[in-house]
């Protein structure tokens, strides 16, 4: 059930994170570093950083220069392929006669009308809403040593 996943919006944002900082290019980010733009606990994003690498969402370098980059295009990766990577579906039951015949049906059919936009929606997407927003990617200066 996409509507009661914190989960799935917190892989949106890690995802969407990584390809903003990171990209597909060569260039990774740590998971240190994305907890901290996030303002989330390390711990609590490892899993599901695990879980979009299983999902073929992103890669994973080992190393002390390791990190997560995407593993493939912004524009090929959809929001709903994201969310599913890190949800489980859960039915609850409804409470009483009154809740089986209307409420869980509304959530159901809420649930299908999220399903069918986070379909329609890629990364590549919210990083050209990132960027209308004013948001650029940080550019990092390459370090000169000099003797």
């Amino acid at each position: 059930m996409l509507l009661r996943q914190d989960r799935g919006l917190l892989a949106i944002d890690i995802a969407l994170d990584i390809a903003f900082h990171a990209g597909r290019g060569g260039e990774v980010t740590g998971a240190a570093e994305i907890a901290e733009r996030l303002g989330a606990a390390r711990r609590g994003i490892e899993p599901l950083l695990q879980s979009l690498v299983r999902a073929g969402v992103l890669d994973s370098l080992r190393g002390p220069r390791g990190g997560y980059r995407m593993a493939r295009a912004p524009r090929e990766v959809k929001l709903v392929e994201i969310v599913a990577a890190v949800t489980e579906e859960e039915e609850l039951a409804p409470p009483g006669k009154l809740g089986a015949a209307v409420t869980a049906p509304l959530w159901k059919e809420l649930d299908e009308v999220l399903a069918k936009k986070l379909g329609s929606v890629t990364l590549e997407d919210l990083l050209k809403r990132a960027a209308a927003a004013g948001l650029r990617r940080p550019v990092t200066e390459p370090l000169h040593f000099v003797i």
